[in-house]
C-alpha cells in the first residue's frame, strides 16, 4: 500500500532539499483548511415586497462594495395618446434637476459624489427608469434622492427652457447622424402600429417643444407616477435595508403635483396595423470626416412577433439570434455571428450589401421582428427581394447544428450581460414591473434549451400571416411598392422565380 509521509514517493525538487509529500494527504502540523462553499440559492434569489401604497420593492443580492438602485415607472411614449406627444422625452431630460430638497443638479451630483455615485435616466416606449450607482453604505441618501427626484421635481421655467433647447439639438443631431438606426426604429414602429401605443413617437416632435410646460407635465405625472405603477429595485444591497428606506422616503409622501386624481390611465392594447413609412432623404453627404461615407438607402422590414409574457417569446429570441447579421465591415471573427443566416446567405454572397441585421423588439402586449438592410440606391429592388426571401426561408427547415449554435449563443449573451450590475438592476426592475416576479438566468437558460425546430417553424408560420411593416429612408426611386413586398412575403414556398416576377 502507498504510504503518506516524508519518505513516501520520490523527490520532485531539483536539489532534493524538499522531500515529496503526497497531495492527497494533509500536511503534518498544518490546521485543517476551511473551503468556501456555495450558499443556499434562496439567498441570491430576487426578493419582492409590496408596500401598503402598492409600491413594489425588489432586490437582488450581489457581492461587492457598490450597488445600483433605481425607480422604474410604468410610463412612456405609448401612454401619450391623450397628451401632447413628447412628454416622456421631456421628463428624461429634466431628470435629476432641482427638487424640494436639492437646489440644483450640481447639488445632486455633489451629494452623489460623496458616495462615489453616478446617476442616469432613460425613457423608453413603456418604461421610465431613474437609476443611481453608488457605494452601498450610502443607500439611505440614494433612496432619499431618488424619491425626491421622482415625486418632488421643481420643474422651474429655466429648466424647462433648457430642456427645450436640448431636445431641439438632439432632434437635429438625429437627422444628421450617419447611422440612421434610431430613426429607422421609430419609423418601423410607426408603420407597424400606426397611431397607437408603441407606434407613437418616442421623441418629442419639434412643434410640441414650445407647448409642453409645467402644467402639462404635472397633469401627466399625476396620472402615471403613482406608487402602484412603480418599482424600487436594487442590486448589491440587503433587502430589509432597502424596504426600510422605501418606507421612510416613499410611503405616505405627497407628490409636488398633489394627490388629486389625474386623467384616466391609458390601458390600450397595441393594435398591429402593418404599413409603410417612407422618408425621401439625400444621404450623399453624411460624412463627419475627411473620408466620405457612401450614399446608402436603408430599408427595414418587420412582422409582428409576440409579447415577452407569452411562451413563444423564447423561440422568437432564438430565431432572432439565428438570423443575426451585422455590418459588412465587421464580417466575422470570434463571437461576431459569422455563422448566422444573414451573414451566410446575405453579406457573404452579396458584396454590395453594407448591412443586414435582425432586431427583436418585445413589449407587454406585442412584439416586432425586423431586418435592417443598407445598400446603394441602385440596388434597392434587389436588396428588398433578398430580405423578403430571408423571411420566407425562416419557415423552411432548421438545421440541428444551426439551432444549437443559436441557442448556445443566446445563453452566452444572456449570461455575459448579466455579469454587469446595472444590467441586473434593469432586468430585475423590468421583470417585476411587468410580472411582479423575476425569472432567474438559469430558468431562462432551461427554456432556451427546450426550443425545438418545430417551435421555430410554428412561430414563423404565425408571423408570416401578418401584413409587413416597412420603413424606407434615403433615395427611394427604385423601391418596390408596398403591395409587391406584401405579395412577396405571402409566397410561403419561397421560390425565387416568383420573387423575381414580383420585383421585376
Amino acid at each position: 500500500s502507498r504510504r503518506c509521509g516524508l519518505a513516501a514517493g520520490r523527490s520532485y525538487s531539483g536539489g532534493g532539499a524538499y522531500p515529496s509529500v503526497s497531495l492527497t494527504c494533509p500536511l503534518p502540523g498544518v490546521p485543517k483548511a476551511v473551503f468556501a462553499a456555495a450558499e443556499s440559492r434562496e439567498r441570491f434569489e430576487t426578493r419582492v415586497t409590496v408596500l401598503e401604497n402598492g409600491l413594489r420593492v425588489a432586490s437582488q443580492n450581489k457581492f461587492g462594495q457598490f450597488c445600483t438602485v433605481g425607480i422604474l415607472v410604468n410610463s412612456g411614449s405609448r401612454h401619450e395618446a391623450k397628451y401632447l406627444s413628447g412628454i416622456s422625452h421631456f421628463l428624461e431630460k429634466l431628470a435629476f434637476s432641482s427638487t424640494a430638497k436639492f437646489g440644483s443638479k450640481d447639488e445632486i451630483l455633489l451629494t452623489l459624489e460623496k458616495h462615489g455615485g453616478i446617476c442616469d435616466c432613460q425613457a423608453s416606449r413603456d418604461t421610465i427608469m431613474y437609476a443611481v450607482s453608488a457605494d452601498a453604505r450610502g443607500l439611505d441618501t440614494v433612496v432619499n434622492l431618488l424619491a425626491d427626484v421622482t415625486l418632488q421635481p421643481r420643474l422651474s421655467d429655466e429648466e424647462i427652457e433648457m430642456t427645450r433647447m436640448a431636445i431641439r439639438f438632439e432632434l437635429e443631431d438625429l437627422n444628421m447622424r450617419p447611422d440612421p438606426e434610431p430613426l429607422l426604429t421609430e419609423m418601423i414602429h410607426a408603420a407597424a402600429f400606426r397611431d397607437n401605443t408603441v407606434g407613437l413617437n418616442r421623441f418629442c416632435p419639434v412643434e410640441n417643444t414650445d407647448k409642453i410646460d409645467r402644467d402639462v407635465l404635472h397633469s401627466y405625472l399625476s396620472s402615471y407616477y403613482t406608487p402602484d405603477r412603480m418599482v424600487l429595485a436594487g442590486v448589491g444591497i440587503e433587502h430589509e435595508h432597502l424596504v426600510e428606506c422605501a418606507r421612510k422616503y416613499l410611503l405616505g409622501v405627497e407628490p409636488v403635483w398633489g394627490s388629486g386624481q389625474g386623467r384616466a390611465v391609458d390601458r390600450s392594447v397595441a393594435q398591429y396595423t402593418g404599413g409603410i413609412v417612407k422618408v425621401e432623404k439625400d444621404m450623399s453627404d453624411v460624412s463627419l470626416g475627411p473620408t466620405p461615407i457612401p450614399e446608402l438607402t436603408h430599408i427595414m422590414i418587420g412582422l409582428e412577433s409576440c409579447s415577452f409574457l407569452e411562451d413563444d417569446f423564447i423561440p422568437f429570441a432564438v430565431l432572432n439570434m439565428m438570423m443575426g447579421g451585422g455590418g459588412s465591415f465587421s464580417a466575422g471573427g470570434p463571437g461576431k455571428g459569422m455563422f448566422t443566416r444573414l451573414y451566410l446567405n446575405v453579406l457573404n454572397r452579396h458584396h454590395w450589401m453594407y448591412n443586414a441585421t435582425s432586431y427583436h423588439h418585445s413589449y407587454e402586449d406585442t412584439g416586432l421582428l425586423c431586418i435592417h438592410a443598407s445598400a446603394d440606391p441602385k440596388q434597392v429592388r434587389e436588396m428588398v427581394e433578398i430580405i423578403t426571401r430571408e423571411f420566407i426561408l425562416m419557415a423552411g427547415a432548421v438545421g440541428e447544428v444551426e439551432l444549437e449554435r443559436a441557442k448556445t449563443q443566446l445563453k452566452s449573451m444572456l449570461m455575459m450581460n448579466l455579469e454587469s450590475r446595472p444590467v441586473i438592476f434593469e432586468d430585475v426592475g423590468r421583470q417585476v414591473l411587468a410580472t411582479n416576479i423575476r425569472k432567474l438566468p438559469h430558468e431562462l437558460c432551461a427554456l432556451i434549451s427546450q426550443v425545438k425546430p418545430t417551435d421555430i417553424k410554428r412561430v414563423v408560420t404565425k408571423m408570416l400571416h401578418k401584413k409587413p411593416a416597412v420603413a424606407a429612408l434615403g433615395d427611394l426611386t427604385d423601391l418596390p411598392t408596398y403591395e409587391h413586398i406584401q405579395a412577396a412575403l405571402s409566397s410561403k414556398d419561397g421560390r425565387l422565380p416568383r420573387l423575381y416576377r414580383l420585383f421585376r
